[in-house]
């Protein structure tokens, strides 16, 4: 049986691949931290590893001693790392030295897997094509104007320098779904009847479903690409009002107080936001990262190799995704 590791198991993408490759028939370990919680990791079949990637020394001996008594990992999928940080600067030691060192362990331990598939973001491009709304193409160039953006793009880049090494990097637009947290925010604004936008240009959006992302990652798997990088949505663009809309119509909310907020009001708030976080040493949602993000008009982009390479047809458009993640928060009384 093929023996699959997916890193950031605990998280919300990663607890999604993780129950996938269960299912899928794959002897499966999920890679967490000692403080990991294991809520959506129940499924008796699944193994567990402790992985520190902070400290390079212990996840050497972890992943020797794993080789010793169990031989190789097939399948690495690395979808730990961080998405919002208390300092710029933790995004480059987690996003990208600590996927570093990782690698790096792997070719010394001579434990390199067939795939290592790599969980990056669209945001590795930055804004691009403003003006012209035209899609995000794979060969455009990247200038990342966040911090989360620019340490994903310093991973890829390290993967690709590497000769031969069998990198298969993702590139998903914004990801929902249920047990997340961020898209769950606009939820709760909803249901108490409001609406928060910013900008007045127009802004065109594009999301993808978390179970569409884990089945295209299993698709590569499937086709035993190597070296390549795919942008994942569920093809389609959609207006900035379209996702708070179909909020509504799934909580049956009869009115909503549609608020557009200009630009530099959200900047003041996004810094004010960062700099208390700074004082508490705790992570905020809102910060100047998530202000580029929100500010950023054109998310279009061009999922044809994605669609041609590995035959992925993506089963959630925006409607059907809301409508099932929605219902999870309900059944779980997220609201």
């Amino acid at each position: 049986m093929a023996k699959i590791l997916v890193t950031g198991a605990s998280g919300f993408i990663g607890s999604f691949i993780t129950e996938a490759a269960v299912e899928k028939g794959l002897e499966t370990f999920a890679g967490i931290r000692s403080t990991s919680s294991k809520r959506y990791l129940i499924d008796n079949r699944i193994n567990f590893i402790e992985l520190d990637f902070s400290d390079k020394q212990k996840l050497r001996e972890v992943l020797s001693l794993f080789k010793k008594d169990n031989g190789n990992f097939d399948y690495i999928v690395h979808c730990a790392g961080v998405t919002k940080c208390i300092s710029k600067n933790d995004f480059i030691e987690v996003n990208y030295q600590q996927t570093k060192d990782f690698v790096d362990v792997l070719i010394e331990l001579e434990m390199v897997p067939k795939q290592f598939l790599y969980i990056s973001t669209l945001s590795v491009f930055g804004p691009i094509h403003e003006k012209s709304y035209q899609p995000i193409a794979e060969d455009d160039i990247k200038k990342p104007n966040t911090a989360y953006g620019l340490s994903k793009l310093k991973s890829e880049r390290y993967l690709e320098s590497l000769v031969d090494f069998p990198f298969v990097i993702f590139r998903p637009t914004g990801v929902y779904g249920p047990r997340e947290s961020d898209y769950f925010l606009m939820v709760k604004s909803i249901k108490g009847h409001i609406d928060f936008s910013v900008g007045y240009k127009r802004q065109d959006l594009t999301f993808v479903y978390v179970k569409d992302l884990v089945e295209a990652i299993f698709l590569a798997i499937e086709k035993k690409v190597v070296r390549r990088a795919y942008s994942v949505t569920d093809g389609e663009v959609y207006s900035s009002r379209a996702f708070s809309d179909l909020i509504q119509k799934e909580l049956g909310i009869p009115f909503v107080l549609h608020i557009k907020s200009p630009l530099i009001i959200l900047k003041v708030i996004s810094l004010c936001a960062e700099f208390i976080s700074g004082i508490l040493g705790k992570s905020s949602t809102l910060n100047s990262d998530k202000y580029k993000i929100m500010k950023q008009r054109n998310w279009r982009c061009d999922i044809t190799p994605t669609i041609e390479e590995l035959g992925y047809e993506p089963k959630y458009k925006l409607e059907k995704g809301v409508e099932e993640a929605v219902d999870w928060y309900k059944k779980e009384k997220w609201i």
